[in-house]
């Protein structure tokens, strides 16, 4: 069975990620080793490899493999790194972080899909990740600063609160604009109150609920 999986992930890669672009091989590396099967439910898993977003329950969704994958390499993440999740959702795209950085900190507004994402992680072995429930768009300041930064849901604005947790040179990569429609931003930390940015796109995001986000 692991071997049907194998090759699906292959295929993936190949047909929605290197022929979309993505170079960086750690990134691609991360995508042919996570069983992405094992964040949805099972009776999707004949979908889990396919080219787009999947349902996870309480109106979240696990994003499309070459967003994961486009999002993960504008982090540019060497193996060194402290990241933070916004929005653990299904677990997915933090799985692929946890390959790619050295310390994961993730925060999820509900809480029996952060029990379920831990669960993943920790069948998986994933020891370099923590979970916290609560706002996301507040990040966690008592670990900051953050090498890097990737919000999984889509903001009307950069909250300020993780502008702040970023590291000089830290990079945020986060979808802006409203409910229907965003671009795909990445915010650099050049010094204390200046940063550069720049836009990847459009793309399609469940909204960031929180202080510094969206309202419920």
């Amino acid at each position: 069975m692991m071997n049907q999986y194998q090759s699906r992930r292959q295929l993936m890669v190949d047909t929605q990620i290197v022929a979309r672009g993505v170079k960086d091989r750690r990134v691609i590396n991360a995508m042919l080793k996570v069983p992405r099967h094992l964040f949805v439910d099972e009776a999707l898993w004949p979908e889990a490899y396919d080219d787009h977003p999947l349902p996870i329950g309480e109106k979240q969704t696990i994003s499309q493999p070459y967003i994961v994958a486009l999002m993960s390499e504008l982090l540019r993440l060497t193996g060194k790194e402290k990241v933070l999740e916004i929005g653990t959702g299904s677990g997915y795209q933090c799985a692929i972080l946890a390959e790619l950085a050295d310390q994961v900190y993730t925060i999820e507004r509900i809480p029996d899909i952060a029990k379920r994402a831990r669960k993943i992680f920790d069948q998986l072995k994933y020891t370099n990740v923590i979970i916290h429930i609560g706002d996301g768009t507040l990040g966690w300041k008592e670990h900051s600063p953050y090498d890097g930064i990737i919000v999984t849901a889509a903001a009307p604005h950069p909250p300020g609160a993780l502008l702040e947790q970023l590291a000089m040179g830290g990079r945020l990569v986060i979808p802006i604009g409203d409910e229907f429609s965003q671009d795909l931003i990445v915010f650099t930390r050049e010094d204390k109150n200046n940063y550069s940015e720049e836009n990847y796109g459009s793309c399609r995001f469940v909204k960031l609920i929180g202080e510094q986000g969206w309202r419920e």
